[in-house]
């Protein structure tokens, strides 16, 4: 069963969601050739708790950082390392905040410094089947709906979809019900209920849609090794239309 946010709950997940999107901006600034992602997840730290947060990764089921850093054919749930930064590259973000008893969680992919046009349109196309999704976060709808919505459109460019990751509900804890996958059939899946709060968070690839785990148990990579793209927003479930509870601008208004 899961049950939709009081107004007064919703109002404490956006102050979440507005530090880890500022928390996501602060990082952005300093990405560049030679930064280490090391020294990136000390400057989100440190922002996170200036802020009087706590970095809801650094210790989550013994995952070592506050924040997951994953290059190029790494997926998602990547340590940082003392290994620089590369022109070329790009760099998926995945920030978390605990922040007056709930949670607030969003991910982007920056990329360092000049890109090549294939991965300009990996980056484009992915944040892009994040936003188709959100359009499909109504009270009424399925979470299939979204699943179809980010699944289709990605595709459509040739791209592939990750199938062992997904989306989740957030709250008091960072995963609740329900899941959120990227792939799926419109009008099945659990019913959106106004004011459930859900992580929408399109995985996409370059190439195959295949990944394996690497042997640190964290790190999830491409079996192609072609690139992957990450972005992640909360949203809360309305009649109508989805309000975000995240936001890019930070990012993107810099």
């Amino acid at each position: 069963m899961v049950l939709p946010k009081t107004e007064e709950e919703i109002a404490l997940m956006r102050e979440n969601g507005i530090l880890v999107s500022k928390a996501l901006a602060e990082v952005g600034k300093r990405i560049a050739p030679g930064v280490t992602t090391n020294e990136l997840n000390r400057v989100a730290e440190t922002f996170i708790r200036d802020n009087g947060a706590i970095p809801s990764f650094l210790g989550y089921d013994g995952f070592p950082a506050a924040l997951c850093m994953s290059v190029n054919d790494v997926v998602v749930h990547g340590f940082p390392s003392d290994k620089p930064l590369e022109e070329g590259d790009i760099v998926s973000v995945d920030c978390g905040t605990f922040y007056k008893g709930y949670n607030g969680d969003s991910a982007y992919t920056f990329a360092v410094g000049e890109v090549d046009a294939q991965t300009k349109k990996l980056l484009e196309v992915t944040k892009q089947s994040l936003y188709e999704g959100i359009k499909q976060a109504v009270a009424g709808a399925r979470v299939g709906d979204i699943s179809h919505a980010v699944q289709t459109y990605a595709e459509s460019f040739g791209f592939g979809v990750v199938r062992e990751l997904e989306g989740h509900g957030i709250g008091k804890k960072m995963h609740e019900n329900p899941g959120v996958p990227n792939y799926g059939r419109r009008g099945h899946g659990p019913r959106l209920i106004d004011g459930m709060t859900i992580c929408i968070e399109p995985m996409i690839t370059a190439g195959k849609k295949d990944v394996y785990l690497a042997r640190n148990g964290w790190a999830v990579h491409t079996c192609d090794h072609k690139k992957a793209a990450h972005f992640e927003l909360t949203v809360v479930v309305r009649k109508g239309r989805a309000q975000q509870l995240s936001t890019f601008d930070f990012i993107e208004n810099q």
